[in-house]
């Protein structure tokens, strides 16, 4: 199989998912979670599994005045049977006065409220700068890991390949938030950065071998070189991701909604990684040479 000759296949696939991606980002945008949009957390023991928290919302709804209250079953010490309310931000006195109305319901303690966990508010102020540090935080993950590669390489190419992959991936995460409306919260970010430190590590191993065999090969051979290499490579890179997709596989189907909503975005982006390592990554470092080197 012949990667670099069919390189445009590869970035034609990237390119359509990322421009659904961007389509929906436009139109719909992202579904900010309280940290990044401000708002308030209510957590609540009901002593008591419900099998559909999201039948609070009436309540929720009517005292809050949030139209998309966002209401989820939680792990505590006796189970699923807390319940975690995020809402735009109110005052003390209506979170007051929707636990009364939850614990009337449910039979809690109303008196004491020994029930009600939780009870928290993010300025907009405070989730915006929680955004741009987040943001900074990404570009400066990115820049550190450019001038390395350069300079472990002594190829701006190889520093360029690499780089680029990387925000294919973010772009390819970033789609998946918006297409499917996944809260962005502090996992995102945290699942963004593991993304990219997996994706990085496949791809210096590929681009270490390139460096190893090009000695070997005759200047006009760099798809051949590339080619090789990847393949050379390729046991090693898909036996690497098979377990780690496996782990993070058990997570999603195992794990309860706030680690699924963690453990789906770090799947898509582990193939997503692994797919630019191998058919973005040494296209792009093809073109480059190309470009630059034989100007």
């Amino acid at each position: 199989m012949k990667i670099i000759e069919k390189r445009k296949i590869w970035f034609i696939i990237s390119l359509v998912i990322i421009a659904a991606g961007l389509i929906s980002l436009v139109f719909r945008g992202l579904n900010f979670d309280i940290e990044f949009a401000g708002g308030t957390i209510i957590q609540i023991e009901m002593h008591q599994k419900l099998a559909d928290p999201s039948e609070l919302s009436g309540i929720v709804k009517e005292i809050s005045g949030d139209s998309n209250p966002q209401i989820q079953a939680v792990s505590g010490a006796m189970g699923d049977t807390q319940i975690q309310i995020k809402v735009k931000e109110i005052s003390p006195e209506q979170i007051t006065e929707m636990y009364q109305k939850i614990a009337q319901q449910y039979g809690l303690d109303q008196t004491e409220k020994k029930d009600l966990l939780e009870q928290s508010s993010i300025s907009p102020i405070i989730s915006s700068e929680m955004k741009r540090a987040a943001l900074i935080s990404t570009l400066i993950a990115g820049a550190l890991m450019l001038i390395y590669i350069t300079v472990r390489f002594r190829d701006i190419c190889f520093g360029l390949g690499a780089l680029i992959p990387l925000i294919h991936d973010c772009l390819i995460v970033l789609s998946m938030y918006t297409i499917l409306q996944i809260p962005v919260n502090n996992t995102f970010i945290v699942a963004l950065l593991t993304i990219v430190g997996y994706s990085i590590n496949n791809t210096i191993v590929v681009f270490d071998r390139i460096r190893e065999n090009r000695p070997v090969y005759k200047p006009f051979e760099l798809d051949r070189l590339c080619d090789d290499s990847i393949f050379q490579t390729l046991g090693r890179s898909l036996g690497t991701s098979f377990t780690t997709v496996v782990m993070i596989l058990l997570l999603f189907v195992l794990g309860v909604q706030s680690l699924r909503w963690f453990a789906l975005p770090l799947l898509v982006g582990m193939i997503a990684g692994t797919y630019s390592s191998l058919f973005i990554a040494s296209p792009v470092w093809y073109l480059l040479e190309q470009k630059i080197h034989k100007s």
